[in-house]
């Protein structure tokens, strides 16, 4: 039987792995900080030893974007440190590695969609870690899969929830109109990871929903679906008045899996349909 190991088991992407995986006949060992922390290297070197998995599904990550520039050295070990730990002791035990990296990782100054061969220069102190993440599993996995991916919902926090909720006790909210992503459901990237892990066809991926839309877009298309009648007010980054400076254009462009395995995401709006139903 084989044996996954998933860290960051009860947040979105965690949890939809588990999820995916219901049938698919694998023993999960699923983890969070209390029985994993992946940044005490020790730590994760005798529990990667002691059970020997198959592969390693890296979903944990510090994602506040606006805590992390005021929490660098935490978001570092978490987004940096420990993916390096993963490495390493997947490198040592012949685990396969599956890590989850952002658009962030790019500033934004693009107009067209990234793809994996653009150049990454992160003006966020998440997406530095988490590029850093991106660097140490490439020097120190061997097997990998590295797998950007944006604008994330699942079960948990997050944007979607977060409008909702908002709709029900103010008749209009103020999002912005000047910040384009594209977004993903963590099913979708679930599916991905579980689409891959098995193969070898190793390296790094982009993995968003297809399309792309603005903030005030996607709020307003939460909106549509649900029969709310808030209203959504488009206003600028700068009307917002956001702590953190956020690219600007961050759509990614999922060359590789097209190339490599003719594998096509859900449209963002498709997507967003399955999670409200």
């Amino acid at each position: 039987m084989k044996k996954i190991l998933v860290t960051g088991c009860s947040g979105q992407l965690g949890r939809a792995i588990q999820r995916e995986y219901e049938n698919d006949g694998a023993k999960l060992l699923c983890t969070d900080v209390a029985e994993l922390d992946i940044t005490d290297s020790a730590q994760v070197m005798e529990y990667v030893r002691l059970q020997r998995p198959d592969v390693i599904l890296n979903c944990a990550a510090y994602t506040a974007v606006d805590d992390c520039e005021r929490a660098w050295d935490l978001a570092y070990r978490i987004n940096a440190i420990g993916p390096r730990n993963l490495a390493i002791a997947a490198r040592e035990t012949g685990a396969k590695l599956v890590h989850i990296s952002t658009d962030y990782v790019f500033d934004g100054e693009g107009t067209s969609p990234y793809t994996e061969f653009d150049a990454v220069n992160p003006v966020s102190a998440y997406g530095k870690t988490k590029l850093a993440g991106e660097r140490f599993v490439a020097q120190f996995a061997e097997r990998f899969f590295i797998i950007r991916t944006a604008w994330l919902y699942g079960e948990g926090k997050n944007f979607v929830r977060t409008m909702l909720r908002l709709a029900e006790t103010h008749d209009a909210v103020s999002v912005v109109k000047d910040q384009l992503g594209t977004p993903t459901s963590a099913a979708e990237v679930a599916r991905l990871m579980h689409r891959l892990e098995p193969t070898e066809n190793y390296g790094l991926f982009h993995g968003t929903c297809e399309g792309s839309c603005s903030w005030a877009d996607f709020a307003s298309e939460i909106f549509r679906l649900t029969g709310t009648s808030t209203k959504v007010n488009y206003v600028t980054t700068e009307e917002y008045g956001s702590p953190t400076k956020r690219p600007a254009y961050s759509v990614l462009d999922n060359y590789m899996l097209r190339l490599t395995d003719d594998y096509r995401m859900a449209d963002w709006e498709a997507a967003l349909r399955e999670y409200l139903t």
